[in-house]
């Protein structure tokens, strides 16, 4: 009883003093503005919701979309148990507590249960694979919510099991409707002109615009709130890009990169750090590129990678952020190569769409008595004995043929690793 008091007395406090994002937050689908796709008359989430027969969903859009909102709003139609984590800060431990909870409620009660997983992309494999056999049984239905690509961050099995329904950033008009539902909850007045400002300027964020809407009336006191008011409350908002916007400038970046313009590549670097991407993040992408984008042209290139993601761990920001500048200009000023990784992929397509050959006996590893007996391992001849440090022989199995993976470009280092290959493949001679 006194822990019911408690929580009654916290939500009516919430709901008071609560920031005004959290004390907006529809109840109801008639009160949620936008996302028509989903949410109109006879469109699939909605009807869902309504007949209170959801299945396993991943909510997936950019901030201040709605995703929460519709969590809170599925809480209250649903005669389901209804239960909320946050990826954030739950673990293993919580979701197998909350899969025995189901268990027993099903089995004594005959009453299925919700998960809401805020921040789904936060859970990693090994807490997203402990919700799998749950979902896949129906002990759970899964209501999943993040604002990073599902394809990238959600296992493919969870995802294969769930429905993905993508909510788009609000339209200006739908932005100044929640703007103006506001300003009347909080018995305030602005300019037409100031709301609108402020509903183009969000980019589809209701967050962003109730919180902005908040300063702007602690500037504005008792008057009406200004377009002035509005642009001193969005002033203090730093630099951003919104998650979905994530792919799209590391994208920027890397590309930036491998076509050798320095000046983009340390300007996107500049635009994530400002953001407040992860450094390790950016360190990994620079590590990959520099084997698949530079490769054997510019060897130390991966060397620079891999000492500025060391800098990440060891030094750590923000004094990292001059590693990272380094290995930037490094990798876009070096010659470039994907010839390493091209033929990786070439290799990789035979092993997949071929049949696995065996290996040639003089390649064998074997037993002395093995190669006594059944002749396995003999006739191998060892490099080194031959002065030019290789001999021809035949590495490949029988049935392959003679493909060519590596084909070196003419690019930097590896135009000199082309011309000795051409060299030793003027005598080759299988054997």
């Amino acid at each position: 009883m006194a822990d019911d008091l408690f929580g009654a007395a916290l939500e009516e406090r919430l709901a008071r003093k609560g920031p005004l994002a959290a004390r907006m937050r529809p109840g109801s689908l008639e009160d949620i503005v936008g996302q028509r796709h989903l949410l109109g008359p006879g469109r699939p989430l909605r009807c869902l919701i309504e007949a209170d027969r959801l299945s396993s969903i991943i909510l997936w859009g950019p901030p201040g979309t709605g995703k929460t909102t519709l969590a809170h709003v599925i809480a209250a139609a649903t005669r389901k148990a209804f239960v909320p984590l946050s990826a954030v800060s739950a673990g293993v431990k919580d979701v197998r507590e909350t899969i025995d909870k189901a268990q027993r409620r099903l089995a004594e009660h005959d009453q299925g249960t919700i998960l809401f997983l805020d921040e789904v992309h936060r859970f990693n494999k090994a807490q997203q694979d402990a919700l799998l056999p749950a979902v896949e049984s129906g002990i759970l239905i899964l209501v999943g919510a993040t604002t990073e690509n599902p394809f990238f961050e959600v296992n493919a099995p969870l995802l294969s099991r769930s429905t993905l329904f993508r909510l788009e950033p609000l339209a200006p008009e739908d932005v100044e409707v929640l703007l103006r539902r506001a300003l009347a909850a909080e018995s305030a007045t602005a300019e037409d002109e100031a709301v609108a400002h402020l509903a183009e300027v969000v980019d589809g964020d209701a967050r962003a615009a109730l919180t902005t809407l908040e300063v702007a009336l602690a500037i504005a006191g008792a008057g009406p709130v200004r377009l002035e008011h509005v642009e001193q409350a969005r002033s203090s908002k730093v630099l951003r890009y919104g998650e979905d916007e994530h792919y799209d400038v590391v994208s920027a970046f890397i590309k930036s990169i491998r076509g050798s313009d320095p000046d983009a590549a340390v300007y996107w670097l500049a635009r994530m750090l400002e953001a407040g991407e992860d450094a390790r993040f950016i360190a990994r992408r620079l590590v990959i590129l520099a084997s698949e984008d530079i490769g054997l042209a510019d060897s130390m290139s991966l060397v620079v990678a891999d000492a500025a993601a060391r800098a990440v761990e060891f030094v750590g920001l923000p004094e990292a952020q001059l590693n990272l500048a380094h290995a930037t200009l490094h990798l876009a000023l070096a010659p470039k190569s994907n010839r390493s990784a091209s033929a990786l992929w070439k290799a990789q397509a035979d092993v997949r769409e071929r049949p696995g050959g065996r290996v040639p006996p003089h390649l064998r590893s074997a037993h002395p008595w093995q190669k006594r007996v059944t002749r396995e391992g003999a006739g191998y001849l060892y490099p080194h004995d031959d002065p030019r440090g290789w001999v021809p022989q035949e590495y490949l199995p029988e049935d392959l043929g003679r493909p060519t993976y590596y084909e070196p470009s003419a690019h930097g280092e590896e135009a000199a690793r082309a011309e000795w290959l051409r060299s030793r493949s003027s005598g080759h001679d299988v054997t």
